[in-house]
């Protein structure tokens, strides 16, 4: 009996094991035909995008990161460095063509060739990151340069993985550079794999800012797009071609993806409005920069004081057809840019102080919205601001606010540097945020919609179209917030976003490659910026003072669970045996 009892047990052991070794196997072969990944994190934070996938899977070549975030990093970089190769290794997932490696720029211990690496990545395009640290009580100086260098089929690109903002708490900051890091990485690859750009055209003719004003703009919009310059004058063929067809008529289609309007100071004739309006119909994207207020700083380093006048470019009546209106004001924001004024003499040299100038708004970005979304701040000068009107089958977004420390002056305004002297009375500024910058997007209704005679709206030439296709336009009532800044002595074109007089560089660069990129963009790729990671950081203050009361309870609990746990299970195995 004792016998066939352990049989039976032995028996029953192989059968066990023998049937996880099968189950195992089974696994391993479905695993082998079906792909999962389980994200179980309350906001996904390792799932991505259907769009990223799709590019991912479709990679017919290699792509190699040469990711600069190794060695002894602080804690901050230490994890953004663990959150790249966490993504990356999520990229590699779903493509055997992802490799990278992490390496790091300090590794040298001599001084010159560290130098040189430096020097190297600094011309590849990678921005360094200078941190004085403390370790020991002895004082140190580390370079860090937090970026990656994409490289696909021989060509490179230098990707920046933390996204600095002024004024923003360093959590924050790097929580921010983690968001964007899908979007950044994939938005490498994209780059690189697609060689074939779509047309985007910057409109002149009307007193636009010109090609030295935006230059940086185009070397920018030049990486992603093949970027012209135009002029309409009245000619139908400068924003369209006409594709032959075997029926009657000759549709015409759009030459350009996007078309960009920035800073116009004349009028726009009703023709050059009419082929304007059309290239919407047939799915074109706008972006506009247009200011309602006329005012400039040349003629304040004359006089202590000038006007702001309405800007009368024959564009009300269009844009508030599309479902925006351009008010003719000026917004004062109690945040904002420091400009120098001269203060003194000292001999021959004068003395320039730093004040900050209500008509310059810095505008910090607090939409979750992908064009902006972890942004840093936006340089502005003498922008107004936004109304929404009612515009059926269109969804407006608002892009941009002033902070709630802003009040509105109606044109005409006496701009006056005498503002400078006190102090600003808070309850002047209490006006509260006001939009500046807005995105609609859908199915846009013509603005010459029964405006045309019969003999126009019927012509198969023309092509008239009533209402557009879906389509997106970005409006922002400041034509100056694409212009470059010149070198004060040298003259040459300084960076978009770089401000020479106090040295710091804004998110004006950023701002409109995202807002081009949303535009043209038809993979859905930059929705990814959208991506919100849940701060989750200890209360400080409370750490502090219950700091005793955990570091006792960390000590003591493991102990008194052992000790209770020994004492129940002595008091089982005694109960137990004392009945036998």
């Amino acid at each position: 009996m004792v016998k066939n009892k352990k049989r039976n047990i032995k028996r029953n052991n192989i059968l066990q094991v023998v049937l996880g070794v099968v189950i195992i196997l089974l696994i391993n072969i479905i695993a082998s035909f079906v792909f999962t990944r389980f994200d179980l994190t309350a906001e996904k934070r390792y799932s991505l995008s259907p769009a990223v996938k799709t590019m991912l899977k479709g990679l017919q070549d290699d792509v190699f990161f040469r990711v600069y975030l190794d060695g002894e990093l602080p804690s901050g970089f230490r994890r953004l460095a663990n959150e790249t190769r966490d993504m990356l290794n999520e990229f590699r997932a779903y493509s055997d063509h992802i490799h990278f490696e992490f390496i790091d720029p300090s590794a040298s211990p001599n001084a010159r060739e560290r130098n040189d690496t430096y020097r190297l990545l600094v011309e590849q395009g990678l921005q360094p990151t200078d941190l004085r640290v403390t370790n020991k009580g002895e004082s140190s100086q580390l370079i860090i340069f937090p970026g990656t260098i994409v490289v696909y089929r021989g060509r490179e690109l230098p990707v920046q993985l933390l996204m600095a903002q002024m004024g923003q708490d360093p959590q924050k900051v790097l929580n921010n550079s983690i968001q964007a890091l899908e979007y950044n990485l994939a938005n490498a690859i994209d780059k690189l794999i697609h060689t074939t750009k779509s047309r985007v055209a910057i409109l002149e003719g009307q007193g636009e800012l010109s090609r030295e004003q935006t230059v940086d703009l185009e070397r920018a919009l030049s990486e992603y797009y093949n970027v012209e310059r135009i002029a309409i004058n009245n000619q139908i063929n400068s924003l369209t071609v006409r594709l032959q067809t075997d029926s009657s008529g000759s549709p015409l289609v759009n030459k350009y993806k996007a078309l960009i309007i920035a800073g116009p100071e004349r009028s726009f004739n009703e023709k050059d409005k009419f082929l304007i309006d059309q290239f919407i119909m047939r799915g074109g994207r706008i972006l506009w920069m247009i200011d309602p207020v006329f005012a400039k700083m040349d003629s304040l380093q004359q006089y202590a004081s000038t006007m702001g006048l309405a800007n009368d470019i024959n564009l009300d009546d269009m844009l508030f057809n599309y479902g925006v209106r351009l008010n003719k004001n000026l917004v004062m924001d109690m945040s904002a840019l420091p400009i120098p004024v001269k203060t003194g003499q000292v001999g021959s040299q004068p003395q320039f102080d730093f004040f900050p100038w209500y008509y310059f708004p810095l505008i910090t970005p607090s939409s979750n919205h992908p064009v902006v979304n972890g942004l840093n701040a936006i340089k502005t000068e003498f922008i107004s601001s936004i109304d929404t009107v009612e515009a059926p089958g269109v969804k407006k977004t608002v892009l941009l606010a002033s902070s709630p420390y802003s009040r509105i002056v109606n044109a005409p305004a006496l701009i006056d540097l005498e503002i400078l002297r006190d102090e600003p009375d808070p309850r002047m500024y209490s006006s509260g945020p006001q939009p500046v910058a807005l995105l609609l997007e859908g199915e846009f209704t013509s603005a010459y919609l029964f405006r045309l005679p019969p003999e126009i709206e019927q012509n198969e030439d023309l092509g008239f179209r009533k209402q557009s296709r879906p389509t997106r336009m970005v409006v922002i009532a400041d034509g100056d917030i694409a212009k470059n800044q010149f070198h004060i002595t040298q003259k040459y074109p300084l960076p978009l976003g770089f401000d020479q007089y106090t040295g710091q560089t804004f998110g004006n660069k950023e701002l409109l490659m995202n807002i081009m990129n949303y535009l043209c963009d038809d993979s859905g790729l930059i929705s990814i910026r959208s991506r919100e990671l849940k701060l989750r950081l200890l209360d400080m203050t409370k750490l502090a003072s219950e700091r005793p009361l955990w570091q006792t309870v960390n000590v003591l609990l493991p102990i008194l669970l052992i000790v209770g746990f020994g004492l129940v299970k002595y008091q089982l195995r005694r109960r137990k045996y004392a009945k036998k």
